[in-house]
């Protein structure tokens, strides 16, 4: 999560103990702790709302590209009928 090092968190862990005294120093470990994992929970979450919420844009999607594919293969079909329909009409003619 920090990008720190072990010296780093030395010196942080010094700075605490003189700060807050080693009465206090566990509660407060044990705080921030729990606000971590609460964090990382939240984040979590946020991630996974956003993942929804695209999954749901590319349903949305692929089903108006289902409905422009449906409306496409209605007219071919209906201009395949009206083709067909003609031919007859032309040999019927032409038996005539």
């Amino acid at each position: 999560m920090f990008n720190i090092g072990f010296s780093e968190a030395v010196i942080i862990f010094l700075v605490a103990l003189i700060v807050l005294g080693p009465e206090r120093l566990p509660e407060v470990g044990k705080y921030l702790a729990r606000l971590s994992i609460e964090l990382r929970k939240s984040i979590e979450e946020i991630k996974r709302e956003l993942e929804i919420d695209e999954i749901g844009k590319d349903l949305k999607e692929a089903k108006k590209e289902i409905e422009e594919i449906k409306e496409d293969t209605t007219k071919l079909a209906e201009e395949a009928l009206k083709t067909e329909e003609s031919l007859k009409s032309d040999e019927q003619t032409k038996h005539s």
